[in-house]
């Protein structure tokens, strides 16, 4: 089911306490809805929204790729947590998660390239991401990891004892450990994906899920180029309209608390909601957002997990 089908680019989505249903729109408009898609209505403005999560006391927090880390309260008002610019040390920033002592854990994607050339960075392939913790009781910044590449979701394990942020453009899911003997450590969470991880969300109960931006022939293109980049350089210098374009796939992961896929969800053929840039379970329900798409998808969980040897 494709709810609110008229409003375009909700690429991620969040609920408050009332289980109303917050998307952030490609035009900059922040939305909420019913989660049958009934009484749509503008909550604020911001500019290019992409990850949300609401704070304990109800404030709806949005990582802005152009503006930064805002807060926005009950009534729409917005405060600027983190500035990002040009002039500013943060540019572009993608994806958050509240932990319960109210910090937030943010990923910036790149420090080179913008929202809008995401596809020149993945061809470049640098490591221009990282992840960092806002602290509002000392209203204070500081960097977690360093070296990402193409940071994108983040979310925190049941027991906040670690921090989850994809890797879009290493096709991995890493974790960086909060708690600990391995407190202030990096591993991999789960390595070699079929395609290009995005948002990623925790179920509240034992279930991570992580939707792929890009899928198995997106990835494809670009693994055939990488190992030449003057032939990758050559491609980006001819007209946008002649280089290869990525091939709009639906994929949704399920994951469990140690890494291993539970639930393998597919549009191959993008016929039905594609790309899915992130996915969130509400009720028993999976909500889908895209960065280009028209509308919210909505899918029912699927009554059976793959085995642990699928």
């Amino acid at each position: 089911q494709i709810l609110a089908p008229g409003y375009v680019g909700g690429e991620s989505v969040a609920f408050d306490a009332n289980g109303r249903l917050y998307t952030g729109l490609a035009d900059g408009r922040i939305i909420r809805m019913d989660t049958t898609g009934e009484n749509v209505e503008l909550f604020a403005n911001a500019v290019e929204p992409l990850g949300l999560d609401f704070t304990a006391e109800g404030n709806l927090i949005v990582a802005d790729a152009t503006q930064g880390l805002l807060s926005i309260d009950p009534q729409g008002t917005t405060t600027v947590l983190v500035a990002a610019g040009d002039s500013e040390p943060f540019f572009y920033l993608n994806d958050l998660a509240i932990a319960s002592d109210g910090k937030i854990y943010f990923s910036q994607s790149s420090t080179e390239f913008g929202k809008m050339e995401f596809v020149q960075e993945t061809a470049e392939h640098g490591a221009y991401g990282s992840l960092w913790v806002y602290d509002p009781t000392t209203d204070s910044t500081e960097k977690l990891v360093d070296d990402l590449y193409f940071a994108n979701g983040v979310t925190l394990s049941p027991n906040e004892d670690y921090v989850l942020v994809s890797e879009n453009n290493a096709y991995r899911v890493s974790r960086y450990w909060l708690t600990g003997a391995k407190a202030g450590t990096v591993d991999r969470f789960v390595e070699n994906l079929p395609g290009y991880p995005d948002n990623i969300t925790f179920d509240g109960i034992d279930t991570f899920w992580l939707a792929l931006g890009g899928g198995p022939e997106s990835r494809a293109t670009m693994d055939g180029l990488h190992p030449y980049p003057f032939v990758t350089k050559m491609v980006f210098r001819i007209p946008e309209r002649l280089r290869p374009a990525p091939v709009p796939q639906g994929y949704i992961i399920g994951l469990d608390l140690d890494g291993n896929v539970i639930y393998n969800l597919q549009d191959r053929s993008g016929a039905v909601f594609a790309p899915t840039t992130s996915v969130i379970e509400e009720g028993g329900v999976l909500f889908l957002g895209s960065l280009s798409m028209s509308g919210i998808g909505r899918i029912p969980v699927p009554a059976e997990r793959l085995s642990a040897h699928e």
